[in-house]
């Protein structure tokens, strides 16, 4: 690729971000555009453009993969009281990402993951001419009855251009850009972690006296899991305030973080309250929050997010009935058209408020409609 202009690579960026979220939009119509492609923002453009040139032919990867983290933190933290708003998720610290706390340890493991897992994905895919299949270790003995062989995903690959990327985002030498940069190989960490081992029998009349294996990706939502599982175990660092200002802070910084295992989450604050509004801090608190409390499906911590979210940061959990509209019994017309009935089906769903505000109410539901999108 030759030298390309800024006005020529921001345009590249813009089409290929565009591209994305006209992509995305016709899978989630009702979620709104997500900061990662919004061309002002500066961390997005570092994010793109850091690295040579040629490596622009990997932003609309790079854009996606951080996407795919950005709503794999929202799944994982939507039942909890702090549920990854739009706010935290700028990945530069030099842009307004101010907090060092567990959240934003896992915000930058998941977007670390998701830029090295979709490379790694695409290169399998050939999307790319640099790159294939890892065949490495082809030939090569695994274990007991089976050898290496196969297409096994090259997560090498999505692993050193992930680097190039997200990394480059980290320009200081402080406590700050030390825990962003391990935080960020925790998440490249989870990816080679998580990925798993299939195999192939071969034998006579379909015995397996032998196997040839390879590692797969695993679906990025037991990334996304791992990583939840490394948040709640998260190691908080102790160092001197201002540390970072001179070299011999700068090594005891870089001894500090080098005794902590790579895969383990660190983080240097304590996180704020957030069953209360901060303003300053972008947070709006659980007031208002929808919470469960029935279902068949539900895991043991979405069934406590109502005490979570409510009881446990003083609020009354208020119960509303509501008639939900959506499309049913579509069927095909020739040619060429879907036909849908509408159909209603009540439903409740509860909301923390204040106690006041539901003492006035009597406590009672308040009921309303619902109109969901047709599909």
């Amino acid at each position: 690729m030759g030298v390309v202009g800024r006005e020529e690579e921001e345009a590249a960026v813009a089409l290929r971000c565009g591209e994305f979220q006209a992509f995305q939009g016709k899978r989630y119509a009702d979620s709104p555009p997500l900061m990662v492609c919004s061309l002002p923002s500066r961390s997005v453009n570092n994010f793109l453009m850091t690295g040579p040139k040629a490596y622009l032919i990997y932003s609309s990867s790079v854009a996606a993969g951080a996407q795919s983290g950005i709503e794999e933190c929202k799944f994982q933290f939507a039942w909890d009281r702090w549920n990854c708003p739009e706010r935290a998720l700028q990945l530069s610290s030099h842009g307004g990402l101010r907090s060092a706390n567990q959240e934003t340890a896992f915000v930058h493991a998941i977007s670390s993951a998701g830029v090295m897992y979709t490379l790694t994905r695409n290169c399998s895919l050939g999307d790319f001419d640099n790159c294939g299949c890892d065949d490495s270790r082809n030939g090569q003995l695994g274990g007991q009855g089976w050898l290496w062989g196969g297409c096994s995903d090259n997560v090498g690959f999505g692993e050193a251009i992930s680097k190039q990327f997200v990394d480059a985002l980290e320009t200081g030498q402080d406590a700050r850009a030390a825990m962003n940069l391990h935080n960020n190989e925790a998440g490249r960490k989870a990816v080679k972690g998580t990925m798993k081992r299939t195999c192939k029998c071969h034998g006579v009349s379909g015995s397996c006296t032998t196997q040839t294996c390879w590692l797969q990706l695993p679906e990025f939502r037991e990334v996304g899991t791992y990583l939840k599982e490394k948040y709640h175990k998260a190691l908080k660092v102790d160092l001197l305030q201002g540390a970072g200002n001179s070299a011999a802070s700068r090594g005891a910084i870089a001894e500090t973080f080098s005794s902590i295992s790579k895969k383990e989450l660190v983080h240097l604050e304590d996180s704020p309250d957030y069953c209360l509004e901060n303003k300053t801090l972008g947070l709006l608190g659980t007031e208002g929050r929808e919470c469960l409390k029935r279902g068949k499906a539900l895991s043991k911590w979405e069934k406590r997010s109502c005490r979570r979210l409510c009881g446990d940061c003083g609020l009354a959990v208020e119960e509303r009935r509501a008639e939900m509209v959506s499309s049913c019994n579509c069927k095909f017309h020739w040619c060429c058209a879907v036909r849908c009935e509408q159909c209603r089906k009540r439903v409740t769903k509860y909301y923390c408020v204040r106690k006041e505000k539901r003492e006035r109410s009597g406590g009672g539901g308040a009921s309303r409609k619902l109109k969901r999108k047709q599909p």
